[in-house]
């Protein structure tokens, strides 16, 4: 394995806001921080929610995107590695690939490139170009599903270029606490409010639940984006808002809304490993999703939540209705879900990880 504590490493990311591919990163830091390793991180954004508590680690930060022009960019970034040359120069966003990859090759470093989502999706929101590019050209990629994986595989990139470095959760911030299972049932979903995330599905299988169930049924929805005042009028349509809906915007911090829910529900179209599933499983809560992604490398169908394909809302409700009208199967399938994090996705883990990537970075 690759000693932490002898590596010099340099990451590159495209923003710290408050989204998973951050949260992710922040634990990478600290993990290599506390294992001794020589870490710094190169950013294009500046002032966003990860970068005090980056710099809590005592880890530096240095702003490289000052100017727009990506040739201006990637002159910084080269700049900016020369100063003290890593071993390893990590992407930490699919679009990042690109500044790493040639930065590296500029300064005969090893470089690992990112898939942080399904791979496709990436692919096209990157560009037909750009996007292939930012596949192929990493020597190394690390992926956080093995989904990603067979779907750049797919897309004509060799398997033996992937590493699999799974998103993991804190299970020690993220834990279940006292549930009252008087009052309604509370359905979480949360994500940004944009189109593959499906909230207008969630808010139909939430009205369909209420037809169908003899318990009273209340769904919270974390998160905010563009589709907030159209999904607002959706629920106002099917009855939902405000009584029995409530839009809760964005949360600086989710661990009390996890153990406010009595399951967690997730109606995507297309996502990587979801870092709200880790945590609503970490936090004791039975999950209903949909089978896309890396979804159901985390979800068990049938032991800590149900799976079902996104155009079948017919499973979604029947899976949601008999967790809703069972407190015993919940709290059940919960504590397997608890369980099932703190054994295979639990932050203690992140370091074999990445010991063995950086194994095959440095081979």
């Amino acid at each position: 394995m690759a000693d932490l504590a002898k590596l010099k490493v340099c990451l590159v990311a495209g923003t710290l806001g408050q989204g998973g591919a951050e949260r992710q990163l922040y634990y990478i830091l600290r993990a290599l921080a506390d294992g001794g390793a020589r870490v710094r991180l190169l950013c294009l954004t500046r002032g966003e929610f990860w970068e005090d508590r980056i710099r809590d680690l005592r880890i530096p930060i240095t702003w490289v995107g000052r100017q727009e022009a990506r040739f201006l960019r990637f002159a910084r970034i080269i700049a900016e590695l020369r100063k003290d040359l890593p071993d390893v120069v990590q992407s930490q966003h699919f679009y990042t690939n690109l500044y790493v990859v040639g930065a590296a090759r500029a300064l005969g470093l090893r470089e690992i490139g990112a898939v942080r989502n399904d791979g496709i999706s990436e692919v096209k929101a990157t560009g037909a170009v750009l996007g292939r590019l930012s596949l192929r050209a990493p020597r190394l990629l690390a992926a956080n599903s093995r989904n990603a994986i067979r779907n750049a595989a797919a897309l004509g990139v060799p398997s033996p270029r992937f590493a699999l470095l799974p998103n993991i959760v804190d299970t020690d911030q993220f834990k279940p606490g006292v549930r009252s299972e008087a009052g309604a049932v509370r359905l979480l979903a949360a994500g940004r409010l944009v189109e593959a995330k499906r909230f207008d599905r969630f808010l139909s299988v939430t009205a369909a639940l209420r037809r169908h169930s003899s318990k009273r049924i209340k769904a919270i929805i974390v998160g905010d984006g563009p589709l907030r005042s159209e999904l607002e009028m959706q629920a106002s349509a099917l009855g939902l808002w405000p009584e029995a809906v409530e839009f809760r915007g964005l949360l600086p911090d989710m661990r009390a809304i996890y153990r406010e829910a009595d399951l967690f529900v997730l109606t995507s179209d297309w996502e990587g490993t979801p870092n709200v599933v880790l945590e609503a499983m970490a936090s004791g809560l039975p999950v209903v999703a949909t089978r896309v992604g890396g979804v159901p490398e985390v979800v068990r169908h049938g032991e800590t939540g149900f799976l079902a394909e996104p155009a079948d809302e017919t499973a979604l409700i029947r899976s949601l209705l008999t967790l809703v009208e069972s407190p015993e199967r919940r709290s059940e399938m919960g504590d397997n879900a608890r369980r099932h994090m703190v054994n295979s996705f639990s932050s203690s883990r992140l370091p074999v990880y990445l010991n063995e990537l950086y194994k095959l970075a440095l081979a």
